[in-house]
């Protein structure tokens, strides 16, 4: 099960983006990266199996350090911290620094930052808990 706890992880955050970027704040974020709809259907394939494979990468690494921790301490809550932190200290200042430089709005930075916070969150919630499982 070890190995799927990430691809399983990766999964929760694939569907969580759906969400974000469709229903809660695709409009928003295609106005502030200037991409059309018909950017948006471009090669989905190519884009989201690459995106899935990265989300894969950082379960990977979330589930590594909620690895670490006694069975007893694997509940959702505290893979999810593991997530948000590991989102907070690694991912968001890696975003902030590349959309710096890129002069990009704080309204994406708020909308792709807070993205990665929640999915890593979600995505170490559900590998916790499915180590109890």
């Amino acid at each position: 099960m070890e190995y799927l706890e990430p691809v399983i992880g990766a999964l929760a955050a694939f569907a969580l983006g759906f969400l974000w970027y469709t229903k809660l704040f695709g409009k928003a974020w295609q106005a502030e990266t200037g991409i059309s709809d018909e950017d948006v259907q471009g090669d989905v394939a190519r884009t989201h199996g690459l995106a899935f494979l990265m989300m894969i990468v950082l379960s990977y690494a979330v589930n590594m350090i909620i690895g670490y921790h006694e069975p007893a301490d694997q509940t959702f809550m505290h893979g999810g911290l593991h997530g948000i932190m590991a989102a907070a200290f690694y991912c968001v200042p890696a975003i902030a620094i590349n959309y710096l430089y890129q002069r990009k709005s704080l309204k994406l930075f708020l909308i792709d930052a807070a993205y990665v916070v929640l999915f890593l969150g979600l995505s170490g919630g559900v590998m916790a808990a499915l180590k109890l499982a």
